[in-house]
């Protein structure tokens, strides 16, 4: 269905604009914190050990975030563990055009290096991701915040 991403059910009660027809409350969730993958299972190889240590760097700044902010949940970390992996993936695409340059000699003569056209590709997929996982500021006042944090320990009248 065209047109803007629907309402979360929580800010449409909260805004006073619920209506059954247009609003459901949508699936719930375990509320169990997402677990860190193996990087070296999911990314094998010696090749890979650049990608892998940006990848775990980047699951080590954002999920912490992302479980307070937006309620994560281990049974929606696939979608984190792509991010990871796509941030990774563009930073290892960066340090190779900046080796490689963005013109690279070819049996044809000089062409644009396919690394600008996997990059534009993966930075597309990467803003999607971003705006699924409300990390930019426009997307992260779509995100309604759990109410308690995943407990009770953050409430003030306990």
């Amino acid at each position: 269905m065209p047109g803007r991403k629907p309402k979360p059910h929580i800010a449409a009660v909260r805004e006073g604009t619920y209506r059954p027809d247009r609003h459901t409350e949508g699936a719930r969730f375990a509320p169990v914190d997402p677990i860190e993958p193996d990087w070296a299972e999911l990314l094998p190889g010696d090749q890979a050990e650049p990608v892998r240590a940006h990848a775990a760097a980047v699951w080590a700044r954002v999920v912490p975030a992302l479980v307070v902010s937006a309620g994560l949940v281990d049974s929606q970390r696939e979608v984190a563990v792509e991010y990871c992996i796509t941030a990774a993936r563009i930073a290892e695409g960066e340090r190779e055009l900046s080796r490689t340059g963005l013109v690279v000699e070819t049996e044809r003569g000089n062409v644009k290096s396919p690394w600008v056209t996997i990059l534009g590709q993966y930075r597309s997929h990467l803003r999607a991701l971003v705006g699924e996982l409300g990390l930019s500021p426009a997307s992260a006042t779509r995100i309604t915040p759990p109410e308690h944090g995943g407990d009770d320990d953050g409430d003030i009248f306990d």
